[in-house]
């Protein structure tokens, strides 16, 4: 059928089947235009919350990194409230116990860091074994103390191939005096 032959039927059909079919195509309208409506503000809503789960998986990943450096700062502000400030690098060695045929240690000039106290010290051990250097390492840097091992050289012996001789510049942190005054 063609678009005049469609008018031309339509005409022909009396005044109260074409008021009837006018209102249900009108009806059929609205319910178009309303679905169409809520189907734009149902995908604006999905839209708005694949943002906002995308912000929070990215706040879940930070509060993640967060608690993780809180926990580093932690470890360290526990460190630091452990040390007192008679100690020194060469106490911290003698208190490890890891002692080669000599020990000798120098004091030198540590970093200037706002609001703490840097204490370094060359320290040369001789005729260690790697496992007493690699036990030394790591109580040095996980031990109840904020110690950081700066600059190490190890050089292997001549006479005895097996041990080591160390030399490492460690710098131990503490408070400034005047901040643990306050």
């Amino acid at each position: 059928m063609t678009h005049q032959e469609l008018i031309a039927n339509f005409q022909r059909l009396d005044v109260r089947t074409r008021q009837r079919l006018g209102i249900v195509l009108a009806a059929l309208l609205i319910v178009v235009v309303t679905l169409s409506a809520i189907n734009s503000r149902i995908s604006a809503l999905e839209k708005k919350r694949r943002a906002r789960e995308a912000d929070v998986s990215e706040m879940m990943r930070l509060k993640i990194r967060y608690q993780g450096a809180n926990a580093v700062a932690q470890r360290m502000a526990n460190r630091l409230a452990s040390t007192k400030l008679d100690d020194t690098p060469a106490k911290i060695i003698d208190e490890i116990g890891i002692k080669g045929r000599g020990v000798q240690v120098k004091p030198v000039k540590g970093d200037d860091i706002p609001g703490y106290q840097e204490d370094a010290a060359d320290i040369k051990i001789d005729a260690l074994t790697a496992n007493e250097l690699a036990n030394l390492l790591f109580r040095l840097e996980k031990g109840t103390r904020p110690v950081t091992v700066k600059k190490a050289l190890v050089k292997q012996r001549f006479d005895d191939p097996s041990k080591l001789d160390v030399t490492l510049t460690v710098a131990l942190l503490k408070p400034a005096p005047a901040a643990t005054a306050r």
